[in-house]
């Protein structure tokens, strides 16, 4: 039994997430590291936090002394800031989004979306994602909103970097949850949260470090690539460098645990991520994808966990 279980924490994800792994958690449970049980693991490290589904999940579960969550994407990296800093103010601008949509009727309620939604991509090209300021609480606030009123939860930028989802026909949607909010911004608070490309982790990891890596998937398919969530896709070639990243990633000591799609799912020969990670544990579990434009790709899948422990 693990003796050091403490929930201090009930923190889950604030944000719908493509690719969010609260699915997975179980099976990412069975093969933890013993060290985490032991206490010999005292930090964590997210390279791509996304929704941060495994961050909260495992802040509830163990004790870290410091954890580093990063993101190439700047409007989910602003947000988890402002949790961090400003929790209160950022509830009273949610509160107040949410009294204006939920007292308007289904077309007045879609007309407030799109007026949001144009604030929103109006305001980006003059925001400063670098430096703290308090435009940021309306901006994450309207994260939040559109995020939980748009079309599937999901979060999706053109080229331009603008948010493009349309509106979601939510009959009585929870815009956001106070309590949670509140938990996350207390994880937060030992949190250094980082904007930035993954390699940029490497410096939070030593040998007493757990590292959780979630990268945008190697697409199943030509039509199932869901990986503009940033204006920046993630090729093969970025694929590859995440490769050699883990392995240098492995000479440090710490213990790694990566994800990613099954390309055998669609290509019983296809041997690509079995070649790159060849010197580690592969494992194919089983999942369940329920993002595809293509209703009959979705559902029951396998995906991999690689680890470089047994």
């Amino acid at each position: 039994m693990v003796k050091h279980l403490h929930f201090a924490s009930r923190s889950r994800p604030f944000l719908k997430w493509a690719g969010g792994k609260t699915q997975l958690l179980a099976q990412f449970s069975k093969r933890l590291p013993l060290e985490l049980n032991n206490g010999e693991i005292t930090h964590y490290v997210e390279p791509f936090v996304g929704g941060g589904a495994v961050f909260f999940y495992l802040n509830e579960r163990y004790h870290f002394s410091h954890c580093a969550i990063f993101d190439i994407n700047e409007e989910l990296i602003l947000s988890y800031r402002v949790i961090k800093k400003s929790i209160k103010k950022l509830i009273d601008a949610l509160e107040s989004l949410e009294s204006e949509y939920l007292l308007r009727d289904d077309e007045n309620r879609k007309l407030f979306y799109y007026d949001v939604r144009d604030k929103f991509n109006r305001k980006k090209p003059n925001l400063n994602h670098k430096k703290y300021n308090t435009a940021w609480i309306e901006r994450a606030a309207q994260t939040i909103f559109l995020n939980h009123t748009c079309y599937n939860g999901l979060f999706r930028v053109n080229m331009k970097g603008e948010f493009n989802v349309p509106f979601g026909r939510y009959k009585n949607p929870q815009i956001f949850n106070k309590d949670n909010l509140n938990d996350v911004a207390k994880v937060l608070k030992k949190t250094t949260i980082v904007q930035g490309d993954f390699a940029e982790s490497k410096k939070f990891v030593d040998h007493k470090t757990f590292v959780y890596i979630d990268p945008p998937y190697r697409p199943l398919n030509t039509t199932s690539s869901f990986t503009s969530y940033s204006r920046n896709g993630f090729s093969e070639e970025d694929q590859c460098r995440l490769a050699d990243f883990f392995k240098d990633l492995d000479k440090t000591g710490a213990k790694i645990m990566l994800s990613n799609s099954d390309p055998r799912n669609e290509n019983p020969d296809d041997s690509f991520f079995d070649e790159l990670y060849s010197d580690f544990t592969i494992e194919h579990v089983p999942a369940t994808r329920s993002i595809n434009c293509n209703s009959l790709r979705r559902g029951k899948i396998n995906e991999l966990i690689i680890t470089n422990y047994r």
